[in-house]
């Protein structure tokens, strides 16, 4: 399949992100494995902008799922978004920079050294171009305290809150998870940067628009998207469920 060109390519990506925001960030782990390049080609077309790639390593998470041999075979426009839930990942980052990676996010709670895989990460340079940079993102999981942003506040372009815990499927959205979206939005005014929120798991037709509202940037969602056989409709929906509540709807 030969690899699709996009517009984006001379554009800064963090740039890119907060225009488009509030938007969502399709999963692709409840895709068709068998049919994944149709199944791109499809969001692609959608109006999707961002492709969420959950890297689990079976340590950190009890699954495993991706690693960077299959996230260098995704050709796509879509920007990627690797999410990555594997232990101590500063010495492992660097492949899936390698693999393509326009956003790179890590969990707090995964290594001993994060804020050095931060710092790592603004040294390596965007392997679909560089002028595009690369987005820096920290992840916090549901039992996490938000204070432990604090001393990465000026490393990172995006905070992801988890709104179910990570590595188990069929769980329901985390209701704290308003309190703590709240709670991040204040420590961020308080920094004076400007840093995306993002949240990710639990996300259904029937709270997306919800959890717009309560100010999230990028919402994650996948099996909302990929269950049945809609998922162009699927995918729109979800899409214009944020933008109207951007539109004030």
């Amino acid at each position: 399949m030969e690899k699709r060109e996009t517009g984006l390519m001379s554009e800064n990506i963090l740039q890119r992100l907060h225009q488009w925001t509030p938007t969502i960030s399709v999963g692709v782990l409840t895709a068709d494995m068998l049919a994944l390049g149709k199944e791109l080609s499809i969001l692609e077309k959608s109006g999707v902008k961002l492709l969420h790639i959950d890297v689990m390593d079976g340590c950190f998470t009890p699954m495993m799922t991706f690693g960077p041999p299959l996230i260098k075979a995704m050709k796509t426009s879509l920007l990627k978004d690797v999410h990555l839930m594997i232990e101590e990942p500063l010495e492992k980052v660097a492949d899936y920079v390698a693999a393509g990676a326009d956003m790179i996010t890590v969990h707090v709670e995964s290594g001993r050294h994060i804020h050095r895989v931060l710092q790592l990460l603004p040294t390596m340079s965007n392997v679909n171009g560089a002028e595009r940079g690369l987005v820096r993102g920290i992840a916090l999981n549901p039992g996490t305290p938000v204070e432990t942003v604090h001393p990465l506040i000026d490393e990172v372009d995006v905070i992801f809150l988890l709104a179910v815990n990570p590595g188990w499927s069929g769980q329901k959205f985390i209701a704290s998870t308003r309190r703590r979206l709240a709670q991040v939005r204040k420590i961020i005014d308080a920094s004076g940067r400007d840093i995306l929120i993002a949240v990710d798991g639990g996300i259904k037709r029937e709270n997306i628009a919800e959890v717009a509202r309560m100010g999230a940037d990028i919402i994650v969602t996948g099996s909302a998207v990929f269950d049945g056989k809609a998922v162009a409709e699927n995918a729109r929906f979800m899409l214009e469920s944020v933008k109207n509540i951007k539109k004030g709807g």
